[in-house]
């Protein structure tokens, strides 16, 4: 335990004095409050001279505004953080030589990778955190409501969820800095993963959704083909973490979002009680919709982690 705190201690000041955790922080806090301000800016305009609607707090993370929201910007390019923290973490200290030289000393092994991912989680908190507590107070400056306990509920949710989906990230980048020697390569495997999941799988989840359930688009479809074309399609973007993340997110920090699904079939007593579909909804049933996406997300994060536990526990320390 002695030797995992000495080794979490090294590397979070490594982080935090690097350069490119500078800039990355710099950069992505600077987009935030950017974002963040032409929304409140714009919500104000919009909200004057008429009744605050509830919940008005939460358009900040979800309202576009001229470019995108802040919950897209961070499931689109929050990976670079996990990315950038973790893809020579590894095998820098190989090439250094300092990989042995850790072994050596009374250090067992698997405090190093312990130590490390504790580290580079700690880090992704202190930013995700600073930026939520920068965007809420700009979002107090600009909009003049202050967030109620359901908000800060879901505000404290939606940060619980954007760590574990970067600390995946930063298993995948500190995997690959295991695997390969080459720092140059782990960085490019892990930028080729990051674009893979983030482009292709929603092209291959439409292609998987015309191949098994086709839709004519001159003649058109049944409401019951359409819906099982969406379900395809859906299930196929689940296998990307960014869609997992996305669709958990939006729900959470959106209370009229009642499912994850984009295409629902309402029933004959749904259509006659259509009203209970226009209220907010609660905190816990929010929680209950996407349970199984945040469980995933967890899930997925831990045995990424695993994965390059045991792959460093195996394999041969040495320098070069």
């Amino acid at each position: 335990m002695r030797g995992m705190w000495v080794i979490y201690r090294k590397e979070l000041a490594d982080h935090f004095s690097s350069n490119r955790f500078v800039i990355l922080f710099a950069l992505i806090t600077m987009v935030s409050l950017i974002t963040t301000f032409m929304v409140g800016t714009s919500l104000k305009k919009e909200l004057e001279g008429i009744a605050r609607p509830s919940l008005v707090f939460m358009m900040l993370f979800t309202s576009t505004g001229d470019l995108f929201s802040l919950a897209q910007f961070i499931a689109f390019f929050g990976p670079l953080i996990g990315l950038v923290l973790g893809f020579d973490a590894i095998n820098r200290e190989r090439i250094n030589g300092t990989l042995s030289k850790l072994a050596a000393q009374p250090i067992y092994r698997d405090a190093i990778i312990n130590g490390k991912f504790m580290a580079g989680v700690v880090t992704i908190k202190i930013m995700l955190l600073s930026i939520v507590l920068l965007i809420s107070g700009l979002g107090l400056f600009t909009l003049g409501v202050t967030p109620g306990p359901e908000e800060v509920g879901r505000v404290l949710i939606y940060l619980v969820i954007s760590i574990f989906y970067i600390s995946f990230w930063l298993g995948v980048a500190i995997l690959f800095s295991i695997f390969f020697r080459n720092i140059a390569t782990s960085a490019l495997a892990a930028i080729a993963l990051w674009i893979f999941f983030s482009f292709f799988v929603t092209f291959g989840a439409s292609l998987a959704a015309n191949a098994l359930v086709p839709i004519d688009q001159n003649q058109g479809a049944d409401a019951e083909r359409l819906f099982a074309h969406a379900q395809v399609q859906k299930a196929v973007s689940l296998l990307s973490p960014m869609k997992l993340y996305s669709d958990a997110t939006s729900t959470i920090l959106d209370p009229m979002r009642k499912t994850t699904r984009s295409l629902i079939l309402i029933g004959p007593m749904e259509r006659v009680s259509m009203d209970r579909f226009n209220r907010p909804l609660p905190l816990g049933q929010s929680i209950l919709v996407v349970f199984p996406y945040i469980v995933f997300l967890i899930l997925i994060t831990l045995i990424c982690f695993a994965i390059s536990y045991l792959a460093f526990m195996r394999q041969e320390i040495r320098s070069g």
